[in-house]
């Protein structure tokens, strides 16, 4: 599909944008939550620096995304484990 373009306001800064039609809503909705992440910040800490405000967002959401990847490693490491074990359990069924 086409590239369309849209416009995402964070923090209070617009940011003029080509994205596919596929990515629109995702592109939106991470501006959202960007934002309300901030708005949060703001809220309950005595920040006002925008500057460190996104930098306290992105940290946030780095962190969620290397803990999500470290998961799904484990998690693929355990299959990987089991389908091992299930391959020995049939190959010695099958060589009696």
């Amino acid at each position: 599909m086409g590239e369309i373009s849209i416009k995402i306001t964070i923090s209070d800064r617009i940011y003029p944008l080509k994205v596919s039609t596929e990515e629109e809503e995702i592109v939106r909705r991470a501006a959202k939550i960007i934002n309300e992440r901030i708005k949060d910040y703001q809220e309950n800490y005595a920040v006002r620096d925008k500057q460190d405000l996104l930098s306290m967002a992105v940290l946030h959401y780095a962190t969620a995304v290397l803990r999500v990847e470290n998961k799904v490693q484990n998690q693929d490491t355990a299959v990987a484990e089991k389908v091992e074990e299930l391959d020995s359990l049939l190959n010695d069924f099958f060589s009696k």
